[in-house]
Order: C-alpha cells, then structure tokens, then sequence
C-alpha cells in the first residue's frame, strides 16, 4: 500500500487523540452526571456511556463489540441498564460529563481557544475517511450529531476515530488468534497496556482467567516464564499494530502529512495538560 505519510504517522496521531476521550471513564464528573440518572455502579455506568451509541443493547452485542469484556460482567449490568436510564439520556448525560471533564482538566481559556477549534476541525476532516462496513462501535458514534462547541466537537471526533481504529484492531486480534483475555495479556507485557489489577477490576476476568492466558502464551511462545514477552511475542504484538494501522490508514491520508503532524502536536498538549491535572490514574499502565 502506497502512502504519503511517515511511517506510524497514523498511530502517533492516535496515541495524541485516544487519551483524551477516555478522559471521560475516570471522571467524577461521569459519576456526578450519571448518578443523577440512577447509575450509581461505576461499571454499569462506564458500560452505559460506551455501548449507548448501539442503542439499548444486551451483553452479547457488547461482548463482541468490546471484546476484551467477560460476558457475565456485562450480563450483571446490561439490557438492565436501560430499564434506569434509557440511552438518549445517557448520550445527554455522557456528553455534559465530558464538557465539565474537559472544562476542569484544560482549563476554560483551553477549551475556548483557537487551537482547540483548530484541532477540531482537524480530527473532523480526518474522520472524513472513516468507513462503516464492519465497525459497529464507530458506525454507531457516527450516527451521533456532531456538537456545536469545538472542545466537544473534538472530543466526538477524537472518539470517532478512536473506535474505528478499535474496531479495526478486533480484526487483527480475531486473524492472530489472541482470544480476549490473551489480547490484554499479551498487550500488559509490552509494559504500554494496563497494569492487571486495572485490567482484572474492569473487564470482569479473575486472577485464573489471566494466569491461564499467560500460560497459553507460554505454550505458544509468546511469553517467556517471567511473563515476559519473547522475540516472537514482539513480533507478534508489532505485526498487530502494523495491521492495525493498515486498516485504519484512511483517515489519516485523508487529512494529509501536515494536518496529521498538526493534530498530533495539538492533541499532545492537550492530553499532556489534562494528564498533570490528574485525568489518569498515576498506576494505570504498567506490568506489575
């Protein structure tokens, strides 16, 4: 495939963007704007706001959709998540949380400055390119309208390209044969995905389910006996992301070498802000 932009160029602009739409799962301001509507769990209500997009969904649409999630998780909190809070008022209630996170991560003069527009426009114009066919998760956010204010805007498009590039990603794993728990194993041992105890408290699966998979990985050659990741095993996490970026080139050559350079240096400063102002948790990522 022919391309004009440097190589990972894509990626780097995703890393820039996918880190502030989640923003919003560490929010108080999610627990404030859904508490009002009765969601008071935290996993029924970080559930909600990701899978209302689909509409009043059960657990095995969002079992594939999300992938990495235990269905007997999902299945505690969804279809029954809809019978408190329908997802029309979710979508309204995830997007006031997102405006008061951003207002309070970034600060005022950040969310009402020239760049934040600029930025906005950018990752709009990239999200030109997405394609529907076979991403249910961007597919659905597509449907979305696109918000007024530019620090939303730039967070629907942020999040519209953060799901298609998700939903892309699915395809790989589902072509390496890295089933869920093995994806966010093997993902953990390259010290850039969440630390267990974040992965096992938020997608249902138990101390056994992820020893079992790191030993899968073993037997496959993936992980060595310390858990670490083997020559193979990089190369098997490299090639994914590789794949990965194929499948989700088009937004990026639609923008362009400098409007991705751009965004990506836009994005960056953004996501660095909202980070020392505590947006993650200082754990969050990390083997141990």
């Amino acid at each position: 495939m022919t391309t004009s932009l440097p190589p990972r160029a894509g990626r780097r602009c995703h890393n820039a963007l996918n880190p502030l739409h989640s923003t919003l799962y560490f929010s108080p301001d999610l627990d404030r704007e859904f508490g009002a509507l009765g969601l008071t769990d935290p996993a029924a209500a970080r559930l909600a706001a990701r899978s209302a997009p689909l509409g009043a969904v059960g657990a095995g649409t969002v079992a594939a959709t999300f992938y990495n999630y235990r269905w007997e998780l999902l299945a505690r909190h969804l279809p029954a998540v809809w019978e408190t809070a329908a997802p029309a008022a979710v979508l309204d209630a995830r997007l006031r949380a997102v405006d008061a996170t951003l207002r309070r991560l970034l600060g005022e003069e950040a969310v009402a400055s020239p760049e934040m527009a600029e930025a906005a426009g950018l990752a709009l114009r990239a999200a030109e390119a997405c394609t529907r066919h076979a991403r249910p998760l961007y597919s659905a956010n597509a449907d979305l309208p696109v918000p007024e204010e530019p620090h939303l805007a730039y967070w629907h498009a942020a999040t519209l390209l953060r799901e298609h590039r998700g939903d892309g990603h699915l395809t790989a794993l589902l072509s390496a044969g890295l089933d869920p728990v093995e994806a966010l194993a093997s993902h953990t041992a390259t010290g850039k995905g969440m630390a267990p105890r974040w992965v096992l408290g938020t997608r249902g699966w138990g101390r056994a389910d992820w020893e079992a998979a790191r030993e899968r990985l073993r037997e496959r050659g993936y992980l060595d006996a310390d858990g670490e990741l083997t020559e193979a095993g990089a190369r098997l996490r490299g090639e994914l992301e590789e794949t990965t970026d194929r499948l989700d080139a088009a937004p990026y050559e639609h923008l362009g070498a400098a409007g991705v350079e751009r965004l990506t240096e836009l994005g960056r400063g953004f996501v660095a802000a909202a980070g020392a102002a505590g947006a993650f948790p200082a754990d969050l990522v990390g083997k141990g």
